[in-house]
């Protein structure tokens, strides 16, 4: 090699470090991805003295969503408006206390979608959240800037509130551990109120003890014995609405389910059709969808959601909205004003449809039974997409979320992978009151459900007659993703995979450079760096380009 080449290598090599310290300085200006409005500090009081236990939140930092009252703080509900036509709380949310009591260190208060009344996770006063997991792409709302301080390490758990997704669903889109507690199970006193038929206090996590610990103190559970599920029914016209292949989703449920369990515990249920023949008041809510449809009866209990949700909010907000004409996002205006009918008559079929659909799935589920359905339709959409808004993305999503919502029974998001670079999730919803076996079961099967994704890897990939390069491509992909989750060997590992596939490719020696970096192993790093020019010198004029940008900069 050159001299001049053995330049350009150093160059690269010194440049890469400058690069990854400027990474680290732009993330220390933005370090908290847009998901704070503001920061605070509520300490916990003093540990008890010994022999008493310490405080079982010693250490956990968490943050609340601006729907939360903290004292001394204006709560602002998403809305510059409101929080200027609002005083200061005048005591701390119950469940905010709740955990600082229990020696968890409050932070501050995440940003909400406006009033609450989205699932997209965009606010136009404070910028959307910036999704760890998928930059490009919408982090979910309403609860966004709670979900993102988790997903991006910011805080160890954080509360949301979910009335027709707002936890689940940033959850599914931010690849992290989502709870909705059982309806009314958590006090709201201290909360603003979107629904109160639909509102439930909801919970983010990376870490399943974590999540179990908080939600024990939310939830006020005194100590019990882990319970197994008896049935682990697949909801399977719910996985008809993705948009990925459902295999990628069920197959993981289905194989640790088999390895835990038993293959006995798996049943499979049409839920649409289940639902049809247990509430009888759908038929009065099908919404011009035929009967026989076994998407109609997800559809029309989406749609009673929906309507109570627009009732109920209005109830609470329309004479604020009235007499102060708040700069409101025209979407809300819009929907709050709209045509649905929400006649007395059709808001008491849904209330009707709201208490059949708990009786119908709590008989479903008995004690002992999770049912397993998508928690979104697939991949977050991309940032300003049209999909966003449009009414077969919106209902479809809503379908999903229902469920939960309609019936008050529990449920659980969980992170199993990705597919094509963006995040993938599995829900599990047990009965009204089953919090705590919901619980447990997420903490028994979550470390098998994240091997078993490796397995349906590993065994699509080898049943299916892909190249080499194929090969090295999703070996790539695969280091990618834990650059990304800063598992820096696993990324090395992964890389050299690839290139064991793929000698010829130097984007591959590329990525394994930047793994080494963090590794602080520079004289591989500057090997790879070597390796990458000598197969395409096209790295040579990015390296110049790279340094033309730090001189502007």
């Amino acid at each position: 090699m050159s001299s001049s080449t053995n330049i350009w290598v150093l160059l690269g090599l010194g440049l890469a470090g400058v690069l990854l310290m400027t990474r680290r300085l732009k993330r220390a200006i933005k370090q908290d991805f847009g998901a704070f409005v503001e920061r605070l500090e509520l300490l916990p009081p003093p540990q008890p003295a010994p022999p008493k236990a310490p405080h079982p939140l010693t250490g956990l930092s968490f943050a609340v969503a601006d729907i939360f009252d903290i004292n001394g703080c204006v709560t602002g509900f998403g809305n510059p408006d409101w929080a200027k036509t609002h005083d200061p709380a005048a005591r701390t949310s119950s469940v905010v206390s709740a955990l600082v009591d229990g020696g968890a260190t409050c932070v501050g208060k995440t940003v909400i979608d406006e009033m609450a009344y989205s699932i997209n996770g965009e606010n136009k006063h404070f910028g959307t959240p910036t999704n760890p997991a998928a930059l490009e792409r919408i982090p979910g709302g309403c609860s966004s800037g709670s979900a993102v301080a988790v997903a991006s390490g910011l805080v160890d758990f954080s509360l949301g509130v979910d009335t027709i997704g707002g936890v689940r669903i940033p959850g599914g889109f931010c690849g992290i551990l989502a709870f909705r507690p059982s309806h009314a199970a958590v006090s709201n006193i201290g909360v603003i109120p979107v629904s109160p038929s639909l509102d439930t206090v909801g919970l983010f996590a990376k870490d399943p003890s974590i999540l179990r610990r908080v939600s024990h103190i939310l939830l006020q559970l005194p100590y019990a014995d882990h319970r197994q599920p008896r049935h682990m029914i697949i909801a399977d016209d719910c996985f008809e609405l993705l948009k990925i292949p459902k295999s990628r989703v069920t197959q993981v449920v289905i194989k640790s389910t088999e390895k835990l369990f038993g293959r006995q515990l798996l049943n499979h249920v049409n839920l649409g059709e289940y639902l049809a023949s247990k509430i009888s008041s759908l038929k009065q809510l099908q919404n011009g969808k035929k009967s026989g449809d076994s998407k109609a009866a997800l559809l029309s209990l989406a749609n009673a959601m929906r309507l109570l949700y627009k009732r109920e909010f209005k109830n609470n907000h329309e004479r604020w909205i009235n007499s102060v004409k708040p700069v409101l996002d025209p979407s809300i205006l819009a929907d709050i004003s709209s045509s649905l009918d929400d006649s007395d008559a059709h808001i008491e079929y849904c209330h009707y449809a709201r208490n059949e659909t708990r009786l119908a799935l709590n008989a479903l589920l008995k004690d002992d039974g999770i049912i397993v359905l998508p928690t979104v339709l697939g991949a977050p959409p991309k940032l300003n997409a049209k999909e966003i808004s449009s009414e077969d993305y919106q209902s479809h999503t809503l379908c999903l979320s229902a469920i939960a919502s309609m019936s008050g029974c529990c449920q659980v998001t969980i992170p199993i992978g990705y597919h094509e670079k963006c995040p993938v999730s599995v829900s599990f919803i047990a009965r009204h009151g089953g919090d705590r076996f919901l619980l447990d079961t997420v903490q028994t099967m979550f470390a098998s459900l994240q091997e078993q994704v490796d397995e349906v890897m590993k065994s699509k990939s080898s049943s299916s007659s892909i190249s080499k390069e194929e090969s090295a491509e999703i070996a790539k992909e695969k280091g990618n993703i834990a650059y990304k989750e800063k598992q820096w060997q696993k990324a090395v590992n992964l890389y050299t995979e690839a290139i064991k596939l793929s000698e010829k490719n130097a984007t591959y020696y590329s990525n394994r450079a930047a793994a080494y970096l963090e590794l602080g192993s520079y004289l591989q790093a500057e090997a790879d760096c070597s390796a990458a020019i000598s197969l395409d010198k096209k790295h040579i004029r990015v390296i110049r380009v790279q340094i033309h940008a730090m001189i502007i900069l």
